[in-house]
């Protein structure tokens, strides 16, 4: 269901001379930003925030498997990921107003990685046509299923021996938080997004995001969060500059 946009639309800068203040976050390494070659090509980057009290992340208990303390990291929930307010794991992409785009044949595997029991990134995104590699980086057995919703994504469901090698699955069709699950470890929780065309992104640990390359125009831009919803707003892109939109999510 879509919820209501709370969103603060700013200003478009010049891409000449622009510069971001360098960030502390660990880098995003879900889905580097859209970047496709054009003259006149803008971008549009923000901030997904949230607003109310963060509910808190349980810490998970994966003892029962050796193999999963392997690469000794902490095992939290992550449905709700704030840092200071910003939200991160956000599906960010033009919805409406650009043409649909097969991921150009060569283009390289996103890789979503098991990891001490863990799927990482807990959010991807792909443009349709484009491959997923599964990765086991762990000292056990993991399974791996995908539940699509959209008719022709696969649904796998398969297993990987511990640091064997990475199988990959091409995903054809746009979709939205795809769910991927492993029936070994229940907990395990990750989501796959297809995109419709190569402008997208994942918001990092701070909660941003960036989008280069995209063709002046209008457009609809859609945030979408696992467990709070969809987001959509219009956004005018000009040629060679960068639009300002942040999305607040509100508690529930």
């Amino acid at each position: 269901m879509t919820l209501r946009p709370a969103f603060i639309l700013l200003f478009a800068l010049p891409l000449a001379g622009c510069k971001q203040a360098p960030s502390s976050a660990a880098p995003d390494v879900s889905h580097p930003a859209s970047s496709v070659s054009s003259p006149n090509a803008g971008g549009i980057s923000g901030v997904v925030a949230f607003a109310g009290h963060a509910p808190e992340r349980v810490r998970l208990d994966v003892s029962a498997d050796p193999g999963c303390n392997r690469a000794n990291l902490p095992a939290f929930t992550e449905q709700i990921v704030v840092n200071g307010h910003h939200l991160a794991n956000v599906f960010v992409y033009l919805k409406s107003g650009a043409p649909d785009q097969t991921a150009p044949a060569g283009s390289p595997p996103v890789v979503l990685d098991q990891r001490g029991c863990r799927y990482i990134p807990h959010v991807v995104a792909v443009q349709q046509g484009g491959a997923v590699e599964f990765v086991n980086s762990d000292a056990t057995v993991h399974n791996i299923t995908t539940l699509p919703a959209q008719a022709g994504n696969p649904s796998v469901n398969f297993s990987e021996l511990a640091n064997s090698a990475p199988r990959s699955e091409t995903f054809k069709h746009a979709e939205v938080m795809l769910p991927v699950r492993c029936s070994y470890h229940p907990w395990m929780s990750a989501f796959i997004n297809v995109a419709p065309n190569p402008w997208f992104d994942v918001t990092s640990s701070d909660g941003a995001f960036h989008i280069a390359g995209i063709p002046p125009g209008v457009y609809t831009l859609a945030a979408v969060q696992e467990k709070l919803g969809e987001q959509d707003v219009q956004v005018t892109v000009a040629p060679r500059a960068v639009t300002k939109v942040n999305f607040t999510f509100p508690s529930r």
